[in-house]
């Protein structure tokens, strides 16, 4: 029997408190090679997207070696391009936040289910995509 480490433990029974148990956080890592198409770049991110059983959204990505314009979550698979379904919230230095109260519908949490959906910042030199990361659960 594996054992559950006292933190994850704890981020549980706080999940549950709040009313809403994260089915997973998301770490990413984003690029350009995740773009599509795949974009040369220097930039890279990192962050967490959180998805609550009842789809509620929360997280944040961060950004360097790039201005960055704005940043979403998008509903495609890997290798595709897809529709915004989530505009993220430009913060300081290179953040961008899911907005309080952003929650998936029905169809967009069975796409999240199935790793269909996506982070990506844009900028002036790649207004379609500068850096990437898929959303798996």
């Amino acid at each position: 029997m594996k054992l559950v480490s006292r933190a994850t433990r704890a981020v549980l029974a706080l999940a549950l408190a709040a009313g809403s148990a994260a089915l997973m956080a998301a770490e990413l890592k984003l690029s350009g090679d995740q773009e599509v198409p795949p974009v040369t770049t220097s930039a890279s991110g990192s962050g967490n997207i959180a998805v609550a059983a009842d789809g509620t959204v929360s997280g944040s990505v961060k950004v360097s070696g790039v201005e960055a314009t704005a940043a979403h979550i998008h509903h495609a698979p890997p290798g595709k391009n897809g529709p915004v379904i989530i505009p993220l919230t430009k913060g300081e230095g290179g953040s961008f936040s899911v907005p309080a109260g952003a929650r998936l519908n029905a169809d967009q949490m069975k796409a999240y289910q199935a790793g269909e959906l996506y982070v990506n910042v844009h900028s002036a030199a790649n207004p379609g995509g500068e850096v990437r990361a898929q959303i798996k659960p």
